[in-house]
């Protein structure tokens, strides 16, 4: 008899099975159905050579690997900030706290200066660390892996602090504060 794998990742790669003929759903499905997980909310920053501050609110951010300290975020490939996120070595990934719901929509708009208003301060590198953040990460530019109509965009992390406060969590199309669970 033989004996089976003690590797489940080993064991699961030899499985194969054929792909679907076609999806049964459409993009507002997926979208809705993606909806029902609840996740942080980030504003990931950056300075221009000009020193021109830029921002966005994503929901797409996930940590890689403890060692190097690697985190991960995404952003739409025909997104206008596109160029510059590519381009430049650093950023900032802000989480947001509870109260910052103002910020997450704020840095979402389309509004042509999305920090006007915004309190911060400058990382080592000279990217905007938002104040009141329950913590944020300076990341050097590591990689990006285009996917799907994304790119994927991984940062070494160089410095990081912590605040710990209330989250701010995006689930089912609208903000909640941990705080309120």
């Amino acid at each position: 008899m033989q004996q089976a794998s003690t590797n489940p990742i080993r064991f699961l790669m030899h499985t194969r099975f054929p792909r679907a003929d076609a999806r049964q759903f459409d993009a507002a499905h997926f979208r809705q159905a993606l909806s029902q997980f609840a996740t942080g909310v980030t504003v990931i920053t950056t300075r221009l050579a000009d020193g021109t501050l830029l921002g966005l609110t994503a929901s797409s951010f996930n940590s890689v690997s403890l060692d190097p300290p690697l985190v991960l975020w995404s952003l739409g490939s025909k997104a206008n900030s596109m160029p510059v996120f590519s381009g430049n070595s650093h950023y900032v990934i802000n989480i947001l706290s509870a109260d910052q719901a103002h910020l997450a929509q704020q840095f979402a708009s389309k509004m042509e200066n999305r920090f006007e208003g915004v309190a911060y301060t400058l990382s080592r590198t000279g990217q905007p660390i938002l104040e009141g953040a329950s913590a944020w990460f300076e990341c050097h530019n590591r990689s990006q892996y285009p996917e799907g109509d994304h790119v994927i965009f991984v940062g070494e992390v160089e410095h990081c602090e912590v605040d710990p406060k209330a989250a701010l969590v995006f689930h089912g199309g609208r903000f909640i504060k941990t705080s309120d669970l």
